[in-house]
């Protein structure tokens, strides 16, 4: 049975990185990154949120094809609102594949710092833009009232994977990622 599985967790917390290195291990695995598709919608830096919508619309109808023809998605994408997933949810169902929500915690403190340290590191690349993005809007407060969004979130989503990413190195969150999926497996 094919796969949905949806990295979520605040900015920064390595969900592009996390899904990179699970793709790029599993042979026919689409790494379905939504900030990519949000980058391919024409003036996405004047009005992200707009495009961020259209982006993942596109990606519903991306993660179903390649669900529909038998193989796993791994999709990072922050999401704090049950609509923002729901069409998601439905079409793995659609296709008979399982839709997993595994989401990479970590304290507001590590968030911004991870934030931080990742936005000194960037040459002026797609996810530079991205932060460009988040510093317009709010900076730390938005990463902040991200964090607590993603909080009231997990209240409600008791089925999620959780995976503390806090402390550990992207090998570690990756090697935690294996092992939760592998426990989640039908037996």
């Amino acid at each position: 049975m094919p796969r949905l599985i949806h990295l979520n967790g605040a900015s920064g917390i390595g969900k592009s990185t996390i899904a990179r290195m699970y793709a790029d291990r599993h042979p026919g695995v689409l790494n379905l990154d939504t900030d990519h598709v949000v980058s391919l919608v024409g003036g996405w830096q004047d009005n992200f949120w707009t495009a961020l919508v259209a982006a993942r619309q596109l990606a519903v109808s991306m993660a179903a094809t390649h669900l529909r023809s038998g193989h796993d998605v791994v999709m990072p994408q922050l999401v704090t609102r049950i609509a923002e997933i729901e069409a998601f949810e439905e079409a793995a169902k659609t296709y008979n594949a399982e839709y997993l929500e595994v989401v990479l915690i970590g304290s507001k403190v590590q968030a911004l710092a991870r934030f931080a340290e990742r936005s000194t590191h960037l040459e002026v690349t797609r996810q530079q833009q991205f932060d460009q993005v988040i510093v317009q809007n709010g900076g730390d407060v938005l990463l902040e009232r991200i964090h607590d969004h993603l909080t009231q979130y997990l209240r409600i989503r008791a089925n999620c994977l959780i995976i503390d990413a806090d402390s550990s190195t992207a090998e570690g969150t990756y090697e935690s990622l294996i092992a939760a999926l592998a426990a989640s497996e039908p037996r």
